[in-house]
This record gives C-alpha cells, structure tokens and sequence, in this order.
C-alpha cells in the first residue's frame, strides 16, 4: 500500500463520507449545505440528524434508491446530498426520482391534510450539466417556476446543482466560503498545506480529519480499496466518452450514448462493484448490466 497524497481524495465515497457523513461531527455538512443553499441568519441550518440513505418504496416489486447522505434538520427539512463523480444520462431524472422518496414518506395514515416539509435534492458534480454548458455560472437552484411570470408556484420541491469544475480561480482569486469549498473538492488531495486563504476553522477541521497518516490502518485500507475504484471509474468513463464519440458519429449519437453506458459498465463489473452502485453510476437497469 502507497499513499503518495497527505489528504484523501474527496471525490471518493469513502472521502466523501469521512469529511461529512460523520454523525457525531455534522458541522461541516452544515457548512456546506449553508453555504450552497445561501440560507439567510433566521433560516441557516443549526443540527442535522442523518437519517437511513436506503430508501425502500411501498410495494416491494418497485425500485430502491441508495444515496450518499440523507438528512433532517431542526425544522423537519430534508436534504438529499449526493457526490456524482462522472456524467450520466439523465442524471437530472434520477435526481427527481430519488425526491420522490422522502416527499412520499411524509405521508401520514389518517387525517394527513398534505401539508409537507421541504425536500431538497443536493448534486455535488464533478462534471458539467449539458444544458448549461453556456453558462458561468457553477451553482443551480431550481424550484417550480411559472413559465409565464417566472415567480413561484411552490417552494418545497428543491433541485440544487453545483457543478464544481466550473470554478477557475486561483485561491487568492476565491470570493466567499462556497468557492473556498469547491476549491477544496477540486485540489485538497493534492495538496500538502492548508493555504493561508483557507484558514478559517471550518475548513481547517475538514483538513484534519482527511490527513491519511492520522486515519487507523483498517481506514486508511478502506480508503485505498475506495480510490481505486474510483480510478477505475473515471479512466473506464475518459475511454468510454472517446468510445462514445466514434460510435457515435457512425450510429448515432442516442447509440453512442448506449456504448458509452455500456463499457463503463463491463469495466466496473470487472471490479466487483455491486450491480445497484453500477446501475446508479451508468443509468443503465440492472437486467441489462447482468446481460
């Protein structure tokens, strides 16, 4: 085992989750999730209770939902946080998908009068959504909207998107704490020192608990396991993107998609993945990846 970083890979999910999956150390994903929903003083986010992220449906023939985080705050809201570490056709489906879960599980047997607590559905991308290709900006937030007038109809249903590589800033370039944590996600593995422009408490506490050598050997194990696939993951997707591309200009690109799909799937498999990660990664069903 070689740990050539002194920081751990945020873009895995045994980074991801060790900075700010930690039940007993919720101050960071509050930080986070404050800073990417701009909450005001009045609304900011104070405790977070993490919740089961297996979501099971009512009958047991329709499909699960694993996601990374699944979590409450003091006021009832309910926040989905998922890490995306590649591109996926129809990620923004999935992800409506995926808050469809908590909406129904509001429901109430008996006099339930429909009233719900708001749900918001957090991507953190580590790729760019192709319909907004075109535009600079690298945070998302989207509610339902009147087409006509363009003010909300309603506020509880919330879809919010941070495409991290979007952020071209140097750190002295940085100009608020959001942009101090996608530059975190973008550069902490390579890095060997807090920056000086990154030494408020917060982001210094994230530092500390991702430092390879302070981690137990069963951790730092774990962690190796985890990059790896990870490695995996994004070199099978960089060779499937090229794959896509020529089968694409010869059968299409909807059948270039598919093949692109496809071999992400088949090198995964060959790394032991669990069929539900792989369907969730590729978009694929499960009955395909087993063909």
């Amino acid at each position: 085992m070689c740990q050539v970083s002194k920081y751990i890979n945020l873009f895995t999910d045994f980074g991801f989750k060790k900075i700010f999956g930690d039940p007993n150390s919720t101050e960071l994903l509050q930080s986070l999730l404050n800073d990417i929903l701009q909450f005001k003083d009045r609304d900011r986010i104070k405790k977070i209770i993490f919740k089961n992220g297996e979501l099971l449906p009512e009958a047991p023939e329709e499909r699960k939902a694993i996601i990374d985080l699944l979590c409450e705050d003091e006021k009832g809201n309910q926040f989905i946080v998922e890490l995306q570490k590649v591109s996926q056709e129809h990620f923004q489906s999935r992800a409506l998908y995926y808050t469809s879960f908590p909406i129904q599980q509001q429901g109430i047997k008996g006099g339930w009068n429909f009233e719900l607590t708001p749900v918001y559905f957090v991507g953190l991308l580590n790729f760019e959504i192709e319909r907004f290709k075109d535009k600079e900006e690298y945070l998302h937030h989207g509610k339902i909207v009147d087409i006509y007038t363009q003010e909300i109809m309603y506020d509880k249903l919330n879809m919010v998107y941070l495409e991290i590589p979007k952020l071209k800033k140097t750190k002295k370039e940085l100009s608020n704490h959001l942009e101090w944590w996608i530059y975190t996600f973008q550069n902490l593995h390579t890095m060997h020192t807090i920056p000086i422009e990154l030494q408020d408490d917060v982001i210094k506490s994230a530092f500390e608990k991702a430092e390879f050598a302070s981690m137990p050997k069963s951790q730092q194990e774990n962690y190796h396991k985890n990059l790896k696939v990870y490695r995996d993951l994004v070199n099978s997707f960089d060779f499937a993107i090229k794959s896509g591309h020529k089968e694409g200009k010869k059968a299409g690109m909807k059948e270039g998609k598919k093949e692109k799909s496809l071999e992400i799937a088949k090198n995964l498999l060959a790394t032991d993945m669990e069929l539900d990660l792989i369907s969730k990664i590729t978009g694929l069903d499960i009955e395909d990846i087993k063909e």
